[in-house]
């Protein structure tokens, strides 16, 4: 069985989310070059030559990355605004307290190890055509 969070733990935590988040926007920031996404993936687009085919790996690439970063961005911005309400370290499907052993693997963690388990099993399918 869980526990809640200590004020330690959560301070631990908590700085541990804040710098993760320095690191991302920094390093977004260096890959985007200052510009909004779209306006990064149209400069990867017009860079392509006649090397088109090799840039087109690269520019997947690129963006993926990005898109990754972005949703672990997002995920500790919600971390650290369920700190400030007092509901950090709770699972967000069924309430449960998140082991702190789980959240020092993973600070943005939502959800216990049962609820994430299931959404991994039964998560959203991709659209069929």
């Amino acid at each position: 069985m869980s526990t809640r969070l200590t004020p330690q733990q959560r301070a631990q935590l908590e700085a541990t989310l804040r710098q993760r988040q320095e690191v991302l926007r920094k390093r977004v920031a260096t890959q985007l070059g200052g510009m909004s996404r779209v306006e990064h993936a149209r400069e990867l687009l017009l860079q392509d030559g006649d090397d088109a085919p090799q840039r087109d790996a690269d520019r997947e690439v690129d963006l993926a990355v990005t898109d990754m970063e972005g949703a672990e961005f997002a995920a500790i911005e919600r971390s650290l605004q369920r700190l400030a309400a007092g509901s950090y370290g709770e699972c967000v499907d069924c309430g449960a307290l998140v082991p702190f052993k789980r959240l020092e693997l993973e600070p943005h963690a939502e959800r216990c190890v049962a609820c994430a388990a299931k959404l991994e099993r039964h998560g959203p399918r991709p659209p069929s055509m």
